[in-house]
């Protein structure tokens, strides 16, 4: 990357300073991550709520919107973070989604920890590639790149569950969370997947036409590769008699807990019986060809289908109202599809690749579409 914000270029000298001294030491890239965090939150960079936010200059809309469903308390959340890490090419985005009786505070736990965490550890990789004699970043950057953000993911994901399972005022054992997260960089979006949301590109194909890519897998327990290991460790994975198309992950001699995803944060009841908080990262160049991306909770996806998302949003005329929009038609479809069954809770994130900047001067952000 050809540009980097003084307050990283401050921390990739203190790497080179200690070097040879204590380099397993990363106080100086948490302080620095949250640093970036509590002046972004500041500068209305960073959106929580239902709402929009476009910066002036950017090259990017984020719409968001989340509605509670008719089974208690909205467990979904949603963060985007513009200019993320203070690299004016940057943008995080991530949707979240708890399930379990603390999942609510689960899926804010990782939203609030999880951005920080990852952005220390790719300014600590980034800054300890740069400073390798025998790596040469230039001689194939996308390829370095990419494994720089892969081995940062995985990292902090690793670090996130961890510190999550320790947290004393949030039990996890019977509680967990989903988290689709994106990392704009440039004209490359990185993608990391734990559980069952789903992120849909939606680009122009050679006849003009706006057509689907599934950037995303959802991690089902039935999927072959989910399923051995699944039963590798000894868990059990069946559908409950008045839920024939939903397999779920069981204890190996207890009716509990009956995940509907393979792979989330927290549930450490069935940790070691194949259940991961491990991210399946991968990377895509946009071109001018992609015009958004949806990144929705399986509230959305459980009733409508990838082609319908992507013309819903790109039928709303105002932007900034396109999550809303689909939201509320996945509410809709949710009576006819699924009748006498209790609404999910409902959240989608609609970001849109602009050519040119949103028609504002200055930041906009709005939290009262409801």
């Amino acid at each position: 990357m050809r540009f980097f914000s003084p307050m990283f270029n401050g921390l990739v000298r203190s790497f080179s300073m200690r070097r040879g001294k204590n380099p397993g030491n990363s106080d100086d890239g948490r302080e620095a991550a949250e640093t970036m965090a509590k002046e972004a939150k500041k500068n209305d960079m960073i959106l929580r709520s239902s709402g929009f936010v476009n910066v002036d200059g950017s090259n990017n809309l984020a719409s968001v919107f989340s509605r509670r469903g008719r089974k208690g308390v909205n467990q979904d959340c949603a963060i985007v973070w513009e200019e993320f890490g203070c690299q004016e090419d940057m943008l995080f985005c991530g949707i979240f989604d708890g399930h379990g009786p603390w999942g609510h505070f689960v899926a804010k736990k990782v939203r609030e920890s999880m951005p920080s965490s990852l952005l220390c550890n790719w300014q600590e990789t980034l800054a300890r590639v740069s400073l390798d004699p025998d790596m040469d970043l230039e001689s194939d950057e996308k390829h370095q790149r990419f494994h720089i953000w892969k081995h940062s993911y995985i990292k902090t994901c690793a670090a996130v569950d961890h510190v999550l399972e320790q947290h004393r005022k949030i039990d996890s054992f019977y509680s967990g969370t989903t988290a689709l997260t994106i990392v704009r960089q440039g004209d490359i979006i990185y993608v990391a997947n734990i559980g069952d949301s789903r992120a849909v590109l939606a680009t122009n194909s050679d006849y003009g036409t706006l057509v689907p890519i599934q950037l995303t897998v959802d991690f089902k327990p039935n999927l072959p590769q989910e399923a051995e290991r699944i039963i590798q460790c000894k868990g059990r994975i069946f559908c409950l008699d008045d839920e024939p198309g939903v397999p779920r992950v069981w204890l190996p001699n207890e009716e509990s807990p009956g995940l509907a995803m393979s792979r989330a944060f927290g549930d450490y009841c069935i940790k070691d019986y194949g259940l991961i908080s491990v991210p399946d990262v991968t990377q895509r160049h946009i071109t001018n060809k992609d015009q958004f991306i949806v990144l929705a909770t399986d509230g959305v996806w459980d009733v409508v289908s990838n082609e319908e998302a992507i013309q819903i949003v790109s039928s709303t005329p105002d932007k900034a109202k396109a999550a809303k929009c689909l939201v509320e038609f996945a509410a809709r479809a949710w009576k006819k599809k699924r009748k006498g069954i209790a609404t999910d809770d409902i959240s989608a994130i609609c970001l849109f690749f602009l050519s040119s900047p949103f028609s504002q001067h200055e930041v906009s952000l709005v939290t009262a579409l409801k």
